[in-house]
């Protein structure tokens, strides 16, 4: 009976009990906030839809009305968020089939995309135009970020307590909610990302002075109101200073996971300083660079059997 009466419920309010029950309370608030934005999209989308009437021609109906106002990777978030309340009512019985198999992903043109990260020669130049005072200012936590690919909202959260300086490392375990007006400490993205960073002697000595005086549990780099594009603005004028593409703050961690990459160093080190919760992650994101190095790998192995004679 009750599965009867499934059937016969909206797809939107299914899924937004699905959220409630699975999700809430499960997933950071940054995280929850994009499934209720997938929620309004669908109540807008398919107003009428019941759960079943969901099959694949209709399922693809609704993700080609969502990808006309958006980008290819956009609506595969959507489809992600949505298969999985799918999924949970093909197990419950409500759906005897699965309406996700065989799925075309569409989407709008992308925009031109700004570059991701900076080559060593570019990484180079930017560290030029630092300034870098006797006060933590917004260069040190471009110099930081650079050198340890911590995410901006973890670098945030940084305290006098998370520096080892005899052990040259800086522990991640919060992230810092700067888009709260208030400011709040808050858990960090996942289990992953709670770890240890290793850090060269020099960034150590010069943090190890900045923050002596600095209350050991107070957010080192926090002193009022933090906006993503306060840190970016900065950036943008030091890209302009050393003639280099502009980037974000974030990007500065592509750049810092790139330059490793090229330096030889393995994906599962790599995907463990990011704090990334698989080595797939790291693999999917930095693909375009591995590819190029197993290019060089692969000049290196032809040269090195050609001599074999």
């Amino acid at each position: 009976m009750k599965t009867k009466r499934r059937k016969e419920q909206l797809f939107h309010e299914y899924f937004k009990e699905w959220v409630e029950l699975y999700k809430v309370g499960a997933i950071r608030s940054i995280t929850l906030q994009k499934y209720y934005v997938t929620e309004q999209k669908l109540m807008e989308l398919a107003p009428k839809l019941k759960l079943k009437e969901l099959d694949r021609y209709s399922y693809q109906q609704l993700l080609n009305g969502y990808a006309l106002t958006h980008e290819k990777q956009t609506t595969m978030d959507f489809h992600h968020h949505l298969k999985g309340a799918i999924l949970d009512a093909v197990d419950e019985g409500v759906l005897t089939q699965n309406p996700t198999r065989k799925i075309v992903i569409k989407g709008k043109t992308p925009h031109p995309k700004k570059a991701k990260f900076l080559n060593q020669f570019e990484v180079q130049a930017l560290l030029k135009e630092l300034h870098l005072t006797d006060d933590i200012n917004w260069d040190w936590f471009i110099l930081l970020v650079i050198k340890t690919g911590l995410r901006f909202s973890e670098a945030l959260a940084l305290t006098q307590l998370d520096f080892d300086f005899s052990q040259q490392k800086i522990s991640i375990n919060k992230t810092w909610n700067y888009k709260n007006s208030t400011g709040e400490f808050q858990p960090t993205k996942n289990e992953s990302s709670i770890r240890k960073i290793q850090i060269d002697w020099q960034l150590a000595m010069q943090f190890s002075q900045l923050i002596k005086n600095n209350d050991k549990d107070t957010p080192v780099f926090i002193k009022g109101r933090v906006f993503n594009s306060t840190v970016n603005n900065r950036l943008k004028v030091l890209c302009i200073r050393a003639k280099i593409p502009i980037i974000t703050v974030h990007s500065l961690r592509h750049t810092h996971a790139s330059l490793l990459l090229f330096a030889g160093v393995s994906i599962a080190s790599v995907a463990s300083r990011l704090g990334h919760s698989s080595m797939t992650t790291t693999q999917e994101t930095y693909l375009h660079i591995i590819q190029e190095l197993e290019n060089q790998d692969n000049d290196k192995i032809i040269r090195h059997l050609s001599m074999l004679m």
